[in-house]
């Protein structure tokens, strides 16, 4: 029941190359970026990311991305990432945009074992009739869209068929958690994080502050530890570590 490891590099040593991966965070909140930063220097490529964003340039996904580690996102939000506009355009990345709601409960699906639901969001767009452009060609075309969606009619109203995501890994951040993988996270640095740990079969969870198992009270958890199967306890420095994407301050 001891899921802590040594350190970020052990925890994510075994993600070949190709593995997906259901990745917590928004913008800079909530990233796990020592455990980013880790498979960044594990060397892991041809990934294929599942984020509500792709971090920003030089920080979190963004430095996988930077790298050309990543050759999928599935996301909603391209942000203030300007290398990720420049692969997506170019044709260097394929991108499947996908409405923010509709994406929390895709990850949310897939850890409780809902292959597919009907949603509203989408009806009448590309979404559901497809030709979201997927890949562009070099030349500015579109080289892969996206395929029409089922749609059904229930009580009078339209709604299309979502399937829930599974992945191979997936990586969180968490504000507390214990030996036992159960996690507390912490004001808006919830976010994607639990809805991503779900998803993941095996999920490697970065923890600001490691606690014994018990002193964690139930009714405190966010996440119960049978969706955790790796705990790394951060440094002090690196639990401080918290950029933030864009400070605004009165005059």
């Amino acid at each position: 029941m001891n899921k802590v490891h040594a350190d970020a590099a052990d925890a994510v040593a075994d993600i070949p190359d190709g593995a997906s991966l259901a990745v917590g965070g928004f913008g800079l909140s909530g990233i796990p970026a020592v455990l980013v930063d880790a498979l960044h220097a594990q060397g892991a490529t041809g990934l294929r990311v599942v984020s509500n964003n792709c971090g920003v340039d030089g920080r979190g996904l963004g430095v996988l991305l930077a790298a050309g580690r990543i050759q999928r996102v599935t996301g909603s939000y391209v942000g203030e990432n300007k290398e990720f506009a420049r692969k997506y355009l170019s044709g260097e990345l394929e991108v499947e945009l996908t409405p923010q709601g509709t994406l929390a409960e895709r990850l949310r699906a897939g850890g409780a074992g809902i292959p597919a639901f009907y949603t509203p969001a989408g009806v009448g767009t590309q979404v559901a009739e497809g030709g979201l452009p997927w890949r562009y060609a070099p030349d500015g075309t579109v080289a892969l869209a996206s395929p029409p969606k089922e749609t059904r009619q229930f009580q009078g109203d339209s709604y299309v068929l979502e399937h829930g995501i599974t992945t191979d890994f997936a990586l969180v951040r968490a504000w507390r958690g214990d030996r036992h993988g159960n996690l507390v996270f912490r004001r808006a640095a919830a976010n994607f994080n639990p809805l991503a740990a779900m998803a993941g079969r095996i999920t490697v969870a970065e923890v600001e502050e490691l606690v014994e198992p018990g002193e964690l009270q139930p009714d405190q958890v966010h996440l119960p530890g049978i969706y955790v199967q790796r705990v790394v306890e951060l440094t002090p420095a690196e639990a401080a570590d918290k950029q933030i994407e864009k400070r605004t301050v009165r005059a």
